[in-house]
């Protein structure tokens, strides 16, 4: 990082449906799904407590009672609720809690996001690589090759540089979206109000070179389909625990 303060603030998006893992999910919002004993939500606010953040906006909407609920007993990191009446999508769902997360850059984590340390913090990799001079986003990758769960043709391609661009239609990618990132919020200045993804504003950082990626050095797991939790429990009893680097 280029002079620049780590970031204090986070904000998990927590207030999705999560139709891809029904029938889980009918009576359960995705991020409070259990693997290895905690909740997915859990596993990254306990990363976020032992980076140091300050304060964590989590949003909710759909079952938003029990994310609430769930939240009511956390310390640590302190929780900000950012509620929505309706689900403002990724993008929207940040824009509205912006007020909570401050005028410096902000870590953003999809709720169903599950990753393991590699040789060092994640979090503290990601922000050391952070350059706001030639960054507005930063999003953590992590290789095709290394992915654990079922992807299709992975999400961008990545240069020398870490400069990133989407992947072509039809063809394959290098790297996958793990769902962790840095954004600064300057990148939110002329969105649409309401409901908008969070692509939106990559695609708008990629047109002007300033969207960037990091690989990451250790297991991730996409968790889209009951399966994938299957999967994600049985790699963890493997051995593939939170706090075991994978090299």
């Amino acid at each position: 990082m280029t002079g620049a303060a780590f970031p204090s603030r986070a904000m998990v998006l927590a207030a999705g449906r999560g139709q891809r893992m029904r029938p889980l999910t009918d009576a359960c919002p995705k991020p409070l799904l259990p693997v290895a004993g905690r909740t997915i939500l859990d596993h990254s606010l306990d990363k976020l407590a032992a980076f140091g953040i300050e304060a964590v906006v989590v949003n909710c909407s759909y079952l938003g009672a029990q994310i609430v609920d769930h939240l009511a007993g956390r310390i640590v990191p302190p929780v900000i609720l950012s509620p929505e009446d309706s689900p403002l999508e990724t993008g929207g769902g940040v824009r509205n809690a912006l007020d909570h997360l401050g005028d410096a850059p902000f870590f953003v984590i999809n709720g169903d996001s599950l990753w393991i340390d590699g040789v060092k913090d994640t979090l503290h990799r990601l922000a050391t690589a952070w350059d706001p001079e030639r960054m507005d986003i930063q999003l953590l990758m992590q290789s095709m090759a290394r992915v654990v769960g079922e992807t299709a043709r992975g999400d961008f391609l990545m240069d020398g540089d870490g400069r990133l661009t989407r992947r072509p239609e039809q063809e394959m990618a290098s790297f996958c979206y793990t769902g962790v990132s840095i954004v600064h919020p300057r990148v939110f200045a002329d969105c649409p109000d309401g409901a908008f993804s969070m692509n939106l504003l990559y695609d708008r950082a990629e047109a002007a070179g300033r969207l960037f990626g990091w690989a990451h050095d250790g297991p991730w797991y996409h968790l889209s389909n009951p399966d994938d939790l299957t999967r994600a429990e049985a790699m963890f009893a493997r051995g593939h625990r939170l706090d075991t680097p994978y090299l």
